[in-house]
């Protein structure tokens, strides 16, 4: 049974403000590329210390939380962090740390009390990491209205598993789950002597598949540069992906690669504080890895959910060498992006696409995908994405057969 969580309105002082309603207001921060510079972004690049107090000081004073005499002080003094509020904001952050939301970490060389605290990095704990996947969860599948949970509702009905299917006649090789009150009403008047195949009348149930997949998030140059920033919203929909599939889906598995100039499976733990970068778009890539990682799981259904903005410019050589072409839709890396696509299709993975941009040369290179594999093209937004995604998922696969 999930866990469920409650977060109520803030009210009162700061020092009375509790961790999870101030990792709820800092959500964004914790998420989005901080300091990265769009134009030169840094894939290494870590939020410090002083990021996370340039965070709830934005958020506090946003939310209208700060006395105006307090903010005055604060905006007149040298530093900031001699104040009596910069001193109840470090109280926060040293509050994250002791609830167990996020831990700090030095660079190497540096002692525990050593240099700066502010040049201090910090990481997101797996409590933080469960937040944040819930949060987002609550927050997208708030847009879709209520939606049921428990297992993948499939196409394949068998009798015998869960019995909330529609009633049918018995053929040969069905479950006997027999629907007593139709099968009586189909004898009863002839007598039990004369019972025949065709009287009886079973009811269909659920076929509850289990499903492996791996969510290809683009971080490419495009995903965050032209004054959007598309990448945020991408993993947001990836840890409420991995929340919903842990606690309401136990018996399936995500994973997670990143593909830019080449890629890289990434673990949950470090796809919330994953940066931009390098620049291009290495699909084929991305495709290779998501099927290695796929042919490991002995799983009914087998898919890729592919959330991009760009066309393929990059390709991974036998020698290792990238070979890039950011100009249009390069004959070499389409061919070699395709043929990956039709490796899904032959090993029975379906690639549903949930893209960020409309121009024609995408739209054609999408359409063509989906109809490779027999997946779905969505093509959505950064503020819509998440429902696509979470609807496509709870929604995927349903067939009648017997």
């Amino acid at each position: 049974m999930a866990r469920i969580t409650r977060y109520s309105k803030f009210e009162g002082e700061l020092d009375q403000l509790d961790s999870s309603e101030l990792m709820q207001m800092i959500q964004e921060a914790l998420l989005g590329q901080g300091m990265n510079d769009p134009y030169d972004p840094d894939p290494d690049a870590r939020p410090s210390m002083d990021d996370l107090f340039d965070a709830i000081l934005e958020a506090l004073a946003e939310r209208g939380m700060i006395p105006e005499e307090q903010l005055l002080e604060a905006m007149q003094a040298d530093d900031i962090r001699e104040t009596g509020l910069g001193q109840q904001i470090q109280q926060l952050m040293d509050r994250l740390q002791q609830d167990g939301f996020i831990r700090k970490e030095f660079e190497d060389g540096e002692g525990g009390g050593a240099g700066d605290p502010g040049d201090a990095k910090f990481q997101l704990t797996d409590k933080s990491i469960d937040f944040l996947g819930y949060k987002s969860l609550r927050d997208l599948m708030g847009g879709l209205g209520r939606s049921s949970a428990g297992a993948h509702d499939t196409r394949e009905y068998a009798s015998g598993v869960e019995m909330t299917g529609e009633l049918k006649g018995y053929e040969f090789g069905d479950t006997m789950n027999l629907d007593t009150t139709a099968t009586l009403g189909n004898v009863i008047s002839k007598g039990f002597d004369n019972l025949e195949e065709s009287d009886l009348v079973i009811r269909q149930a659920e076929y509850n598949s289990s499903a492996a997949t791996v969510v290809l998030l683009d971080c490419s140059h495009s995903m965050i540069l032209y004054g959007e920033d598309r990448f945020t919203p991408a993993k947001q929909v990836a840890l409420a992906l991995a929340h919903l599939i842990r606690t309401q889906y136990p018996g399936d598995t995500v994973k997670f690669v990143l593909f830019h100039d080449s890629a890289e499976e990434v673990p949950v733990s470090r796809l919330a504080q994953a940066q931009i970068g390098p620049y291009h778009t290495n699909t084929a890539g991305g495709l290779r890895l998501a099927q290695q990682l796929l042919k490991r799981e002995n799983k009914d259904m087998k898919q890729i959910v592919m959330i991009t903005d760009g066309k393929p410019s990059a390709l991974t050589l036998p020698d290792g060498r990238i070979y890039k072409n950011a100009y249009g839709l390069d004959p070499y890396v389409l061919g070699a992006t395709l043929r990956e696509v039709a490796s899904c299709r032959r090993s029975g993975i379906q690639v549903n696409t949930f893209m960020l941009a409309r121009d024609p040369e995408l739209v054609g290179f999408v359409r063509r995908v989906s109809e490779m594999t027999r997946g779905k093209a969505y093509f959505t937004t950064p503020q819509n994405i998440g429902q696509y995604v979470l609807m496509d998922f709870v929604t995927n696969k349903t067939k009648l057969v017997n």
